[in-house]
């Protein structure tokens, strides 16, 4: 298993140790057995969960000028990607795993045992611990299928100033969009950036750089972020 994680890391011209190659053994592995009792993913094959979720984790932010020892928050983590394999191969990322469902929360401070990384993880729905934790992180990332300019609202107000918003998205969203959004809410677009997978599948990138405050009125409740976009 291992040499197959290194080969399809390699394909994606990224280098990892075989520490690493056991790191995200351990993790598929865990998540396949958890995912038996609670719902974290669709993508089950061995080939599949490497290139769809550790290498689709990771290629992006090489693409990136990643202060590797810098704090962030990945909002809506799901089973934790972007941010488990962020913290295999960055282990001096100091990060935060925000979900709102108990039971993967429980899931992730599992799997962080098991992989031998650290994070704090808090349940809680992202707009409200938004509210709390203001400008706070130098990078927020998502990797949901919300618009991005619900994205935006739930991720930008934990940003420092200076700091960046990464969302790792599909590329059959129109992302100017976005734009006033990410103007009211005090950042700015950086990179919109399509690239592909080693096996053709097609991503989009979009970096949004941090120039102001967020408004203290943002975020809003979750219904009137989705039903009132900015």
């Amino acid at each position: 298993m291992e040499t197959k994680i290194i080969e399809a890391f390699k394909s994606a011209e990224i280098g990892i140790s075989e520490r690493q190659a056991e790191q995200f053994r351990a993790l598929y592995e865990f998540m396949i057995e958890y995912n038996r009792n609670v719902n974290l993913t669709s993508i089950t094959e061995f080939d599949d969960v490497v290139m769809k979720h550790f290498v689709d984790s990771v290629l992006p932010f090489t693409m990136l000028e990643l202060d590797e020892t810098a704090s962030f928050i990945d909002v809506g983590t799901g089973a934790g990607f972007p941010s488990l394999p962020l913290l295999i191969m960055f282990p001096k990322l100091k990060g935060t795993l925000c979900d709102s469902l108990g039971k993967r929360c429980t899931y992730l401070e599992l799997a962080c045992g098991k992989i031998g990384v650290s994070a704090e993880i808090i349940h809680a729905r992202g707009e409200e611990l938004g509210r709390k934790r203001r400008g706070q992180y130098d990078l927020a990332t998502a990797r949901a299928v919300a618009a991005l300019p619900v994205l935006a609202e739930l991720c930008l107000p934990f940003v420092k100033v200076g700091g960046e918003f990464v969302a790792l998205k599909s590329v059959n969203e129109d992302t100017s969009a976005a734009q006033n959004a990410v103007k009211l809410l005090g950042g700015k677009q950086k990179i919109s950036l399509d690239y592909k997978l080693p096996n053709g599948d097609d991503r989009r990138l979009v970096v949004v750089k941090k120039i102001s405050q967020t408004p203290t009125k943002y975020p809003r409740s979750y219904a009137n972020i989705t039903k009132k976009p900015l």
